[in-house]
């Protein structure tokens, strides 16, 4: 009887693998929240696939959602690269602007990084536990922005886009690339590109 036994708890076992297979792979990316971002929105598209909502709404925009003050923005997802937590370690830059945190060391690459809200002249952003660091997709130009919480992927219907960007709290309209509206809800939209790219960013040294 001991071999059915064995038997037994073999199959269960390996049925027990294969259905924790999917949440394994999902505990791994805990410590990558990008990473794990875009794995549950690859799952939950292949949910939603096929529905007649998603054929009906056209082009769709995804962008990374983030909290800044009191105030929320969206950032294209092309134009981020990834999402970390607040690095341990950050190295000051001897002379550089009060805004710019210091040198993360990120997989052996030594990311630049920034404080968002004080470069914009709203004031220093307090590290906590929901802080986290929106590292620019830029070819040339490397840098990790530190927000006080990313809130994950948002999908909005082109037909949601307003070119004409709201009034924000935090000064950064010549930054800002229009919005999405739904709802009583308004998304700004930060272009990372002609942030990055603006002289006033390039200038990090004092």
């Amino acid at each position: 009887g001991s071999g059915v036994g064995r038997e037994g708890t073999g199959r269960a076992g390996r049925m027990t693998t294969a259905m924790s297979g999917a949440e394994v792979s999902l505990r791994g990316l805990r410590d990558r929240p990008f990473e794990l971002l875009k794995e549950l929105e690859k799952r939950s598209r292949a949910v939603a696939t096929g529905s007649v909502a998603e054929s009906s709404a056209g082009r769709e925009w995804v962008g990374v959602a983030f909290r800044m003050g009191g105030e929320t923005f969206l950032v294209a997802r092309e134009e981020t690269r990834e999402v970390l937590g607040y690095p341990a370690v950050v190295t000051r830059i001897p002379g550089a602007k009060s805004w710019v945190k210091g040198l993360a060391n990120i997989r052996g690459q030594l990311l630049p990084t920034l404080d968002l809200r004080q470069f914009l002249g709203s004031g220093a952003t307090v590290s906590g536990r929901n802080t986290r660091i929106v590292v620019v997709n830029h070819r040339e130009i490397p840098a990790g922005l530190m927000v006080d919480e990313v809130l994950g992927f948002r999908r909005f219907a082109e037909a949601e886009f307003n070119a004409e960007a709201p009034p924000t709290v935090i000064r950064c309209d010549s930054f800002l690339a229009g919005a999405f509206r739904r709802g009583g809800e308004v998304w700004p939209v930060l272009s990372l590109k002609s942030l990055v790219e603006s002289p006033s960013f390039l200038q990090a040294a004092s």
